[in-house]
């Protein structure tokens, strides 16, 4: 008999695991990570929280160990690329964070600064399968070495001439003297789910919290601007506002010439946006972070 409580795989541990505990909890989900445990249960919702290796995410779901979960792209593509079963596991919402990019890097050395120079070269990789994809995609006739890990070192040590790795902020790579040329792929953490079904209580779990957390995302690309205005610049000023459908606009007490115009924007709202409503004639400008949105 299935359990009646949704399941969801996360990574345990690493940045990944840090920005999912932080989502979850900022859709209400109160839960506490002890020790070395595997499982996790949510108090306030009838939730568990599956704790495992990241490569082992998607063929939990895949089988139905968990309902749901939280997994890097990078890792969901290279285990349906290169397990030996399908991996029956769909993305089903882009999380925004934990981005990063897998990419084909060299010595400056080498000689190789684009992928038409790959051509029977090896290349070292923790990821054969997108490789391999990628490598089929581009008739490029290459060796592929597989590593665990430590993939930078490869062209140092003789294993290869180039690699293909994830990069977040390349000091990785510049302190072993090797420069990215080429994106393979770009990654970011994902939510993940079958095409198993679900009971009816689970499902309302699971909406409940998809809801949660496309609030959290959307509140944090959100801005709330607030200003003061000149009453004929109500509609040029409404124009520059950055994703904003009807601003609010309120009477000034005692002032005819001013309005409060009030707004949620959902796009960045840049300095070069302040400048422009100040050169309008707004006043008084607040951007404030939106904590909570739900459609």
């Amino acid at each position: 008999m299935s359990s009646p409580r949704l399941r969801i795989a996360l990574q345990k541990k690493g940045r990944l695991a840090d920005d999912s505990y932080a989502l979850l909890k900022k859709c209400g989900l109160r839960f506490a990570i002890r020790g070395g445990g595997l499982l996790a249960r949510v108090k306030n919702m009838p939730i568990d929280l599956l704790l495992v290796r990241d490569d082992d995410i998607p063929s939990f779901v895949s089988t139905g160990a968990a309902d749901i979960g939280i997994v890097g792209e990078n890792v969901l593509v290279e285990e349906q690329l290169s397990a030996k079963t399908a991996i029956d596991a769909d993305i089903i919402m882009r999380l925004g964070f934990s981005r990063c990019r897998l990419c084909l890097a060299a010595s400056n050395k080498s000689g190789i600064t684009a992928a038409r120079d790959l051509t029977d070269t090896t290349i070292a990789t923790t990821y054969p399968g997108v490789l391999g994809r990628y490598l089929t995609q581009n008739n490029i006739r290459a060796k592929m070495v597989e590593m665990k890990g430590a993939v930078e070192l490869a062209p140092s040590i003789g294993i290869a001439e180039s690699i293909c790795d994830l990069v977040s902020s390349g000091a990785t790579l510049e302190a072993n003297g090797l420069t990215a040329f080429e994106t393979i792929l770009d990654s970011e953490a994902v939510l993940i789910n079958s095409s198993r079904e679900m009971s009816n209580e689970k499902r309302a779990v699971f909406e409940k919290l998809q809801r949660r957390i496309d609030g959290v995302i959307k509140s944090s690309e959100t801005k709330y601007i607030m200003m003061n205005a000149p009453t004929n610049q109500v509609e040029a000023i409404r124009a520059i506002l950055p994703g904003s459908d009807a601003p609010t606009i309120i009477p000034l007490a005692g002032n005819p010439d001013l309005v409060s115009v009030q707004a949620v924007c959902t796009e960045n709202v840049f300095w070069e946006t302040l400048e422009d409503l100040k050169a309008l004639g707004a006043r008084a400008i607040l951007v404030l972070p939106i904590e909570k949105m739900m459609s």
